[in-house]
């Protein structure tokens, strides 16, 4: 393990397992794939795939493959709709259950965007989450940037930030960033504050991934669904774009937003990521529903 990534609860080998085992299942669901095949798939026996998975899911694989068919999605999309209707443009997420955050996002100045980040300190990490490593970079004014990494990308995404704030002092600080990814993956109720995200972008940009934020936790809406929320019912394709310059993965969660046809559509950090994304939401939004009845 590099050296710079601390021990965790989680780890890449679990998340590539996983993920797998979500790709196998989600290709293969009209099959119904039984625990065997899926198991064998990834190389595990059938009881310790099925602790592993359980352990990570928090519900059975049997379980989590009804939230990877085409249905599923299709039926969220109509019941988050009406939620997004609801909503007043705030900037500002309504948690009401504990893996929701409260998320406020700040906009760079024009004056600051030009600048490239002079002046600003920004202090970086790389640390495990339940979808794999990540890259998080912040300042004294918020969360600027998480990327997710894939196996041989740490230096490209280091590339990517450095780039991004061209004009910045970016050092490393995994300790702080430790402490905010601790914060976003294993939430508790006791977290009242607001993460605050402090961005670049275009207004069209801001104005999207302000959007975003009133997407729930676990729902899933449409490129056109989102463009019709924002009051901008032609904007779908730009939309898509927006979303492909998405800085802060996961707490801006464009991972939310498919086809109409209930297929995923493209992903920043891959479509493999954004199913396991998916149906993890799911399947710990259905638990915590369970545990409150």
């Amino acid at each position: 393990m590099n050296s710079s990534v601390e021990t965790s609860t989680y780890d890449s080998e679990t998340y590539e397992r996983i993920a797998k085992a979500i790709a196998f299942m989600r290709q293969n669901y009209l099959n119904q794939p039984d625990l065997a095949t899926v198991a064998q798939h990834v190389h595990f026996s059938e009881y310790h795939f099925q602790r592993l998975f359980t352990r990570w899911a928090g519900i059975s694989p049997k379980r989590f493959l009804q939230y990877l068919t085409v249905e599923y999605a299709k039926s969220k999309i109509t019941e988050t709709a009406s939620l997004l209707d609801l909503t007043v443009d705030t900037g500002l997420s309504s948690p009401g259950r504990l893996h929701d955050l409260f998320v406020k996002l700040e906009a760079m100045s024009p004056g600051e965007f030009k600048a490239g980040g002079v002046g600003l300190q920004i202090g970086y990490g790389i640390h495990q989450t339940p979808f794999g490593e990540c890259l998080i970079a912040t300042t004294s004014r918020g969360i600027c940037n998480l990327h997710f990494l894939n196996t041989t990308s740490k230096d490209a995404a280091k590339h990517t930030l450095r780039s991004e704030w061209s004009n910045g002092d970016i050092i490393h600080d995994q300790q702080t960033t430790k402490e905010i990814c601790d914060r976003i993956f294993e939430p508790v109720a006791s977290h009242s504050k607001p993460l605050v995200l402090f961005v670049k972008g275009t207004n069209f940009q801001i104005q999207v991934w302000r959007a975003l934020l009133r997407v729930p936790f676990a729902g899933i809406t449409t490129y056109q669904g989102l463009a019709e929320a924002m009051g901008r019912p032609t904007a779908a394709r730009a939309i898509g774009n927006a979303l492909g310059s998405n800085p802060v993965g996961y707490l801006i969660p464009c991972h939310r937003v498919i086809r109409e046809s209930g297929e995923l559509g493209g992903f920043r950090w891959g479509l493999e990521r954004k199913t396991v994304l998916l149906g993890w939401e799911a399947s710990r939004n259905q638990k915590i529903g369970q545990e409150l009845t």
